[in-house]
């Protein structure tokens, strides 16, 4: 029963994100053991006049991206 317990918590507690915030526009990662999502929002440098970003959502579950549609967009 303890074994149990103790397994559920140590699950929980793999679950469980730390949030890191970047300075390049607006990023924000949620970063856990098991799992990490980024929510891009990055501006990139570009020679020309238009502003570039990099805006999406990417899902990774043990470090294999599960999901991802994050694009540049021209504004």
């Amino acid at each position: 029963m303890i074994g149990l317990a103790a397994g559920i918590l140590l699950f929980i507690l793999l679950l469980i994100p730390q949030t890191r915030y970047y300075k390049d526009g607006g990023t924000v990662e949620y970063h856990a053991v098991l799992y990490q999502v980024f929510q891009w929002h990055a501006m990139l440098g570009d020679s020309s006049d238009e502003m570039t970003y990099y805006d999406g959502l990417e899902v990774r579950i043990l470090g294999i991206p599960v999901f991802n549609n994050a694009e540049e967009k021209r504004i």
